[in-house]
């Protein structure tokens, strides 16, 4: 919806409402809230106003401009970590591509795994992308130079510090991890690289370990630090207090990585933006190791549809970035996948059917075109009188009350359930809307 809706929406909205000392402090307050948040924040319009002023309202003079969070995209690195994912030379340089374009502000790979991956860096760099690009490999000076080889102004070397991995996976002490850690930095660093380092298993690793870790590597050179919530285990306050202690410990930039173990990859993102993060980590799809990662279009979609982060990405991509991904894995988007999935925007029961045809701000927080979907409706024994008048008018019968009642129960007598799915064209949606005011002005006499 144009902004020039959201006002003249907001406007019968406060006409409908005023009273003779003008509109109600409820509504002052989300007209209020929404000027200072900016229209584009509220995304489908007044429809969202108080459920802002429940997540925000209180915090808003606390919370920092998100629009200033970069996006690392990782689904060539972390994403072909995901069981049945194994992309092509032609493939990744073709995601990188969009990438790109979609407004993405980093793209990481992993050239330490083949000399195809090595091959695949150098395209990426000589492509000139406006995104930067990441070489990812271990703590050690040999990945390194993986990296130097290929080009790169950035590297990312990561090293366990949790115990845990420190005995089971590395078999070294505490003293031992610090100091390989601290040569790998500063032999990037006399080769006059850029540097993110990630301290793996940072969420289970001791905290005032991680506190002088973090201090050291800072003051080794590392230009960024990666926290990283390595098995999915933090809770969203957690995750504040992890990255409240890393802000304490350096002053560089922070990223986080949050895996999705536990289905919070996307909350401990954002909650490690408000706590002071500065870039969250991403792939499409939430592609990754074991369940993957925070997926890039929730994360672009909750930065500005719920922070009112103001970026220039293409959202309308979205769709098609999930599509070819799935294309190169063989696979399918998953239905239920949020904003991409075929389900996101495709309604059943008769209350919501009824409701989406007259408003679809009703049960739809932005528009499909914006994320690159599309609206459908299933008809089935669930569709009610408002479907089966809509239904009759798609075949070309003029629907009444009496026949949309008949047809409504004839679904429901069948006991089939879904019976068929059908896309909305705009011509088709003015069907509806033309069904649905007929049949509301039968019920009305």
């Amino acid at each position: 919806m144009e902004l020039e809706q959201h006002m003249t929406i907001e406007t019968r909205r406060n006409n409908a409402v005023t009273t003779a000392s003008g509109p109600t402090n409820a509504i002052r307050t989300a007209r209020s809230f929404a000027e200072d948040q900016g229209a584009e924040s509220f995304g489908a319009g007044e429809a969202n106003y108080y459920a802002y002023r429940w997540n925000v309202e209180e915090e808003k003079s606390k919370l920092r401009d998100l629009s200033r969070v970069s996006i690392l995209d990782s689904t060539l690195r972390e994403g072909e970590q995901s069981v049945g994912i194994s992309f092509s030379k032609r493939q990744r340089l073709q995601i990188a591509w969009m990438l790109d374009y979609f407004g993405v502000d980093f793209i990481e790979i992993s050239p330490v795994i083949s000399e195809a991956h090595r091959e695949s860096l150098r395209e990426m760099q000589r492509a000139g992308f406006a995104a930067k690009i990441v070489s990812h490999g271990r703590a050690l000076p040999e990945d390194v130079d993986v990296g130097r080889a290929c080009d790169v102004e950035w590297v990312a070397m990561y090293h366990s510090v949790s115990d845990i991995h420190l005995r089971s996976k590395l078999h070294i002490t505490r003293e031992m991890a610090l100091e390989r850690s601290i040569k790998a930095i500063e032999y990037a660093k006399s080769h006059g690289l850029k540097l993110r380092f990630t301290v793996e298993d940072a969420s289970r690793a001791n905290p005032e370990y991680l506190s002088q870790f973090i201090s050291d590597a800072t003051r080794a050179g590392a230009d960024r630090i990666g926290i990283p919530d390595t098995v999915g285990v933090m809770l969203p306050r957690g995750m504040i207090r992890l990255i409240e202690l890393a802000r304490q410990a350096t002053d560089r930039p922070i990223d986080v990585h949050c895996h999705n173990d536990l289905g919070l990859a996307l909350a401990n993102s954002l909650a490690a933006v408000e706590a002071g993060a500065d870039q969250i980590h991403c792939t499409i799809d939430g592609l990754g190791e074991r369940v993957g990662i925070a997926s890039l279009a929730e994360v672009t979609m909750a930065l500005r549809l719920l922070y009112g982060a103001k970026r220039n990405f293409r959202y309308e991509m979205l769709g098609e970035l999930s599509a070819l991904i799935a294309n190169y894995s063989n696979t399918s988007v998953p239905a239920t996948r949020p904003l991409v999935g075929r389900n996101a925007y495709t309604h059943k029961a008769g209350t919501h059917l009824a409701a989406i045809i007259r408003n679809p701000e009703a049960y739809e927080l932005i528009p499909p075109s914006e994320v690159g979907n599309s609206r459908r409706v299933v008809f089935g024994e669930l569709s009610g009188k408002n479907g089966a008048a809509f239904l009759l008018r798609t075949l070309g019968i003029e629907p009444s009350l009496e026949t949309s009642q008949k047809l409504a129960q004839g679904l429901k007598n069948l006991r089939c359930g879904d019976l068929f799915e059908l896309g909305l064209t705009d011509k088709l949606e003015a069907e509806a809307v033309q069904a649905s005011e007929k049949i509301a002005a039968a019920t009305a006499r």
